[in-house]
């Protein structure tokens, strides 16, 4: 991280700025700025937003961002893959621990999960347009079988008739 710090000093320094300047330019403290010179990560609560800090800062210096984002997932890498896994189970633990011993005051109301009725209603809309969409099918079928009844019987007629 000292690098890219290094690199964006520089770079400053070659564009005649003051870390005055840039952090007015840029709308973040001063403080900031120094401590991604200086390679201070600790000063940053989130890694995400040390990383666009970064971003911005080399935009605004004129510095490749790409290059400067790819050495700082490098750095951060090689940071969090130094981590050993007791490291991880044992934060890990005391988290579930700090969680087992929070009280729940019986003035606190826990919310119920909401249920979900869209589902079912939409079910129910279906299968009442399919019904709706049989009848209506049955009523036209009991219509044309008495149409086709009655033009056979008038069929009928005329050929008794011309007979």
């Amino acid at each position: 991280m000292k690098e890219i710090g290094n690199l964006l000093k520089e770079k400053r320094k070659e564009n005649g700025v003051s870390q005055e300047e840039a952090a007015e330019d840029l709308n973040i403290d001063v403080s900031a700025l120094e401590n991604i010179e200086e390679g201070n990560t600790r000063a940053f609560k989130d890694m995400y937003t040390l990383k666009e800090l970064i971003k911005d800062y080399a935009k605004y210096l004129g510095v490749d961002v790409n290059d400067v984002v790819e050495e700082f997932n490098d750095f951060l890498f090689e940071h969090t893959s130094k981590i050993s896994l007791d490291d991880i189970k044992e934060v890990r633990e005391k988290t579930l621990e700090t969680e087992e011993k929070k009280v729940i005051s019986p003035y606190t109301k826990i919310p119920k999960p909401k249920k979900d009725y869209k589902k079912p209603i939409k079910f129910i809309l279906i299968i009442l347009l399919i019904l709706c969409a049989m009848i209506l099918l049955l009523i036209f079928l009991q219509k044309e079988n008495k149409r086709s009844v009655e033009l056979k019987m008038r069929e009928d007629a005329v050929y008794e008739f011309a007979k």
